[in-house]
């Protein structure tokens, strides 16, 4: 059997994928399964073995191996038995009917049902609910049968060695040898992004007040929003990668260490999942059940108010509400939960 598994886009849906994709290996141990995706979610599986190999697809990319009829091309080559399509994309639909393998499997939406041989049932557009049991379904119309909610990851020693180089300057600057991570960022738009001096005054708190560390990791989009916030917390032990060679693992490798990751509703909070790593995640313009992955140790916090959640990129009222009124004297306390001591997976609303 050969699989060319389709990976979602974004960095948080592919972790989010990675129990489908373990159910497929653990059923089909004897399987090849293929990977394709974009380039930067490959370093989301870099170090597991979820997939044996990857093949990248790079639809605007300037590479032309790497999209379009060339690509088809090269996946006919592979003769595939199985494409299993996660993101629900005509694009990916297409792509898959053009590589020839003989059963499509996805959900049936947008029109493009006609172009797969296996067609699940789509849930309802906007009625909220997680992401990763959607995946879990094509893997289970698939025979898998140990199908759970655990995501995979790891950390390769490249990555750890990077981590490694970064936590022998930190050290020198801490009493403690313990730290918190912050992500600040949130490519899905403005409207999910916390205020800088929010996050300042979080780190400084934590510094001052819990004795720890606090490490700042971002994309190379985000760093002058990490410098911002280090600077805006003048104290020592606020420290950020913004000065370094960013890469996807060491993120990864800095929140596998942490004792507590503080994030928006972005990509990285589900490597603290991942990882066994309390998170605490502050949810604005998005609904909380689309990303829900029954981690053990999350908190969430949302503000309850008229307009939300709304699910857009920008406020549509302008006054971003939502996040600007989540202040830091309300995200402390539960920050100091998690610190003292991990607790169930809870939704709490400020």
């Amino acid at each position: 059997m050969k699989f060319a598994v389709f990976l979602p886009n974004w960095i948080g849906d592919a972790v989010m994928a990675t129990p489908a994709l373990a159910a497929i290996r653990n059923e089909y141990p004897q399987a090849e399964i293929v990977g394709v995706l974009r380039s930067y979610v490959g370093d989301v599986l870099s170090g597991t073995s979820l997939v044996d190999r990857v093949i990248e697809w790079n639809p605007r990319g300037k590479n032309r191996t790497d999209s379009g009829w060339r690509l088809a091309c090269r996946l006919r080559r592979e003769r595939f038995d199985v494409a299993i399509l996660l993101p629900n994309s005509l694009r990916a639909a297409w792509m898959a009917r053009l590589s020839g393998a003989e059963r499509r499997v996805g959900f049936d939406r947008d029109g493009r049902g006609w172009l797969l041989t296996d067609r699940l049932p789509a849930g309802p557009r906007r009625t909220p609910r997680p992401v990763l049991n959607d995946y879990l379904r094509l893997a289970d119309h698939l025979g898998c049968r140990n199908l759970d909610t655990a995501m995979h990851l790891a950390t390769t020693e490249q990555d750890e060695a990077a981590w490694e180089c970064e936590w022998l300057k930190w050290g020198a600057l801490w009493k403690s040898d313990k730290y918190i991570c912050l992500n600040p960022g949130g490519a899905f738009g403005a409207a999910k992004h916390w205020p800088t001096e929010s996050f300042a005054e979080l780190a400084r708190r934590a510094a001052d007040e819990l004795d720890l560390g606090v490490v700042i990791i971002c994309g190379p989009s985000e760093r002058e929003v990490a410098l911002e916030i280090e600077e805006r917390a003048a104290n020592p032990r606020v420290v950020s990668l913004a000065r370094t060679a960013l890469s996807l693992g060491l993120s990864k490798a800095v929140v596998r260490h942490a004792e507590v990751l503080v994030t928006t509703d972005s990509g990285p909070r589900h490597f603290a999942g991942a990882f066994g790593v309390p998170v605490l995640t502050l949810f604005g313009p998005t609904h909380i059940a689309w990303s829900e992955t029954g981690g053990a140790s999350a908190m969430h916090l949302q503000l309850e108010v008229d307009c939300g959640p709304c699910q857009q990129r920008i406020c549509p009222q302008g006054h971003h509400r939502c996040m600007q009124d989540l202040s830091p004297a309300m995200v402390f306390p539960a920050l100091k939960q998690l610190v003292a001591c991990p607790v169930p997976e809870t939704r709490q609303i400020a």
